[in-house]
């Protein structure tokens, strides 16, 4: 599995690309993000352990297997959604590993709605207008961090609606 990252607010608000003017603090980039999801595009999901959704690691699995040099999926841990992820970081990389020999990048645990909503994320629904209504809803970034799409927990991270933007 590839190894598990902390992400600051910083991190989560640059990710790749720098935002637009009025947002603070976001000039900066953190060198090692940067360099390694720079002209690539990017899939953003909200992953949870104990969710009907929870197979589609399996198939974000074959998307980074299949499409790696085209896109990086970065997986955001998050118990919001029917505390259908209540496990430490190290539980989560455990079952990811075990279950479905997880290589894209994980994240820790972070909260992708609510009061302690994630930078990220507040950052995306800034982008979209979409929150997550549940686990494993997707936005898909351009290689300059544009927002193409956002496709909530139903949409397979293999269908056309995703593999045909890459």
């Amino acid at each position: 599995m590839a190894k598990r990252m902390h992400i600051t607010t910083e991190d989560a608000k640059n990710l790749y690309f720098q935002m637009p003017k009025g947002h603070r603090s976001i000039r900066k980039l953190h060198k090692q993000l940067s360099e390694k999801y720079k002209g690539k595009k990017v899939l953003i999901v909200n992953v949870a352990s104990q969710c009907g959704y929870t197979p589609q690691y399996e198939d974000l699995q074959m998307l980074h297997q299949q499409f790696g040099d085209k896109v990086e999926i970065l997986g955001f841990p998050a118990n919001n959604f029917g505390s259908q992820e209540p496990g430490t970081n190290e539980d989560i990389e455990q079952f990811c590993q075990k279950n479905y020999g997880v290589t894209f990048q994980m994240f820790e645990k972070i909260s992708v709605v609510g009061k302690d909503q994630n930078e990220l994320y507040k950052w995306l629904e800034e982008q979209s207008g979409k929150v997550p209504n549940w686990n494993f809803c997707k936005y898909l970034l351009d290689e300059k961090g544009n927002l193409i799409g956002f496709y909530p927990s139903a949409v397979n991270p293999l269908e056309e609606a995703i593999t045909s933007k890459l």
